[in-house]
């Protein structure tokens, strides 16, 4: 069967086609051809940030450090608590910036990657008690692409009225009824979209000149918060 994409009125059968209409690189539509079985693999739309990062092989746990930038930005437009807890350090990309702008900062992940002072701990098994005698923490770190919508209902169960929350997550993650019901449940704040874009390294190793098609954004919850999200942009 021929597949057919519609992208701005205009059919195409390639990947490459609906880039060059999405860049306005060219000026008239290609003429539709068929692209066989084998070619398409089911990921026509992975430049565009449709599948977890592209058609290469996932990192077993999911670990795609975040472009320590992304931070320092975000720092710019939002105030957190000293205390923060990063749920997921990985190699300590955001602990780091953490602790240069002075926060005290709980580092815990499922692995020990290496990064000094990690403390081995399954967020999703933390409980309100395990917790109970420790500073009152924001939350801020890249969860897990597969867990995210996990570790933003179980941050939200444990954290006190007024934890700020902030999770590095694709723009995608604004799609699906299950996150829909998790939107509307517990509203982001804020949604801060990156203009340009942010690289998370498989394995926590960036490259130089490396490119990604991904887009991304800071969600910030606030418990307890209940009004309408505001969507702004940044980078």
């Amino acid at each position: 069967m021929e597949k057919i994409f519609v992208f701005n009125n205009s059919p195409y059968n390639t990947c490459e086609d609906m880039l060059d209409e999405c860049y306005d690189e060219v000026k008239t539509p290609k003429k539709a051809t068929k692209v066989p079985e084998s070619k398409t693999n089911n990921n026509i739309f992975t430049p565009l940030g449709a599948s977890n990062h592209s058609n290469k092989k996932r990192e077993e746990h999911d670990y795609y450090a975040t472009d320590p930038k992304a931070l320092e930005l975000l720092l710019e437009l939002e105030s957190f608590s000293n205390y923060v807890w990063e749920c997921a350090c990985g190699g300590g990309h955001l602990s780091e910036v953490l602790k240069k702008h002075g926060h005290d900062v709980k580092s815990t992940d499922i692995i020990d990657r290496g990064y000094e002072g990690t403390e081995l701990m399954d967020f999703l098994t933390v409980t309100k008690e395990d917790i109970a005698n420790e500073h009152s923490r924001d939350i801020i770190t890249n969860p897990p692409y597969k867990y995210g919508k996990e570790f933003v209902e179980h941050a939200l169960n444990i954290s006190p009225e007024g934890t700020k929350i902030a999770m590095f997550l694709k723009v995608q993650f604004l799609e699906g009824k299950a996150r829909k019901a998790l939107f509307n449940k517990y509203p982001p704040k804020t949604i801060y979209v990156s203009s340009s874009r942010l690289l998370c390294a498989k394995n926590g190793v960036f490259k130089e000149d490396e490119s990604s098609a991904i887009a991304y954004a800071w969600y910030i919850w606030e418990k307890g918060y209940a009004g309408d999200t505001i969507i702004k942009w940044f980078n």
